[in-house]
């Protein structure tokens, strides 16, 4: 692991990702949720999200006897 000090181009960049959905999690949120809520809640939805990326990636992909050019071969049923 890298042990160096992060840059502020560093922090940055990640601040640029946080911060949208950070306050897209909290506007949907009452407004009296505390910071430490907010972040419990945004942990659990992009969990969610990123199981909810897998399975859209597996919905296209090919499987059991499903070939990828469609053809049978001289050998094959």
């Amino acid at each position: 692991m890298n042990t160096k000090p992060l840059t502020v181009e560093e922090v940055a960049e990640a601040a640029d990702l946080f911060f949208p959905i950070y306050e897209y999690i909290k506007g949907r949120l009452p407004a009296e949720t505390s910071v430490e809520d907010t972040l419990k809640v945004a942990e659990n939805i992009c969990t969610l999200a990123q199981k909810l990326r897998a399975e859209k990636e597996l919905e296209g992909q090919p499987f059991g006897f499903n070939k990828k050019n469609g053809t049978i071969g001289s050998d094959e049923c």
